[in-house]
């Protein structure tokens, strides 16, 4: 459990159940009642401890002394013409960070953040702009859903988080321990009961952490491929320098040992002139080629200062029929939120970055002025 400095308790938002049994045991109680907690707070939504009322007075007032159930402070709220939604929360140590629910006709999306930042500063990312800070706790990552699901509520019944990605800010498994406790919450019938089908973890190749995570879930995973050659990602995936394609796909390949009708889905951002040419295509075939797979091709979304261009939708149908003519599943991601710069690429939040990039990325668009 990680909790912050700057707290004077013990957030219960950090603890997934076995963690909470383990409290309860240890003060003498029945493990059951750590179950009766996990419902209170992530099915009830009920923070307030004095209202937990199948728990003794006693037991209350004890928990109320020894921990807290903190919730990030909305500092904005945005609805796009499509109906997705963008939060922008203040974490307890200034820092913002960025959740999005995408809404469809048979699902609910929400794209929650694993960390203040990120640290890989992939090319076309206006996340990887923003510099780092630190990692979200499990606690902080939890309560995205938690606060996302209260929010929807009362708007309208009929919103509901079915599906969570972890594609907002940060490198989901750059931040292995509290992704994992998080993950374990969102899969628990006593919690929020989602199918592990509908909890996607995406990385842009942190290729140990995709075999640690085999060995604890198999949750989906998706990544963030963006080009079909080392030479190519080594220049928009600095990641890929440390951790190249073919050690990439062999990981691809393990994880869905034993999953039957399994997939990993591979995304891919198209920019104009970088990566959609049909010669890139033909190499995107060759390279998943016997590979369970699904590509996401993704038009690039914009952000200030950036000198890439979008695919025209020609390039982006030319690119898709030629995967899909290979027998390749490939589906074009509908462009949501970007009216309120909450599509795929363009979160941002609010960091205090500690790795002078921030800075040096608006000094760099003060000199192209």
């Amino acid at each position: 459990m990680t909790v912050s400095t700057i707290e004077t308790k013990a957030s219960l938002f950090d603890l997934n159940r076995s963690q909470l049994e383990k409290f309860f045991v240890n003060w003498g109680e029945k493990p059951f009642r750590a179950a009766q907690l996990v419902k209170w707070i992530h099915q009830r939504g009920v923070t307030d401890f004095s209202q937990m009322t199948n728990l003794s007075k006693s037991w209350r007032a004890r928990l109320a002394e020894q921990f807290d159930l903190p919730t990030p402070q909305i500092i904005r709220a945005q609805e796009g013409a499509d109906g997705t939604r963008k939060w922008l929360f203040r974490m307890i140590d200034g820092n913002g960070i960025e959740t999005v629910y995408i809404p469809e006709a048979n699902r609910g999306t929400l794209c929650v953040s694993s960390q203040v930042g990120c640290a890989l500063d992939c090319r076309f990312c206006a996340t990887g702009k923003q510099g780092f800070n630190r990692n979200l706790t499990a606690g902080e990552i939890i309560a995205q859903l938690w606060v996302a699901r209260q929010q929807l509520s009362m708007v309208s019944q009929d919103r509901a988080v079915t599906n969570v990605v972890f594609m907002g800010m940060g490198e989901p498994l750059a931040n292995f321990t509290n992704l994992v406790t998080s993950i374990e919450l969102m899969l628990d019938d006593m919690a929020y009961g989602l199918s592990k089908r509908r909890v996607t973890v995406s990385t842009a190749g942190l290729v140990p952490a995709i075999y640690r995570l085999r060995q604890v879930t198999d949750v989906s995973l998706a990544v963030s491929l963006h080009a079909p050659n080392d030479a190519l990602r080594d220049r928009l995936v600095p990641l890929n320098r440390k951790y190249p394609i073919a050690e990439l796909m062999q990981a691809c390949r393990d994880y869905l040992q034993g999953m039957n009708h399994r997939v990993i889905t591979f995304e891919y951002t198209l920019i104009d002139g970088v990566n959609d040419a049909p010669a890139q295509a033909k190499e995107l075939i060759r390279l998943l080629e016997g590979m369970p797979a699904k590509v996401n091709l993704i038009p690039f979304n914009p952000f200030p200062g950036t000198t890439f261009r979008r695919s025209s939708d020609e390039a982006v149908a030319r690119f898709q029929a030629r995967l899909s003519g290979a027998g390749i599943t490939t589906t074009v991601r509908r462009t949501r939120g970007d009216d309120i710069d909450a599509a795929c690429g363009q979160l941002a939040g609010y960091v205090k970055d500690r790795t002078q990039r921030q800075q040096q990325w608006k000094a760099s668009l003060q000199g192209a002025a």
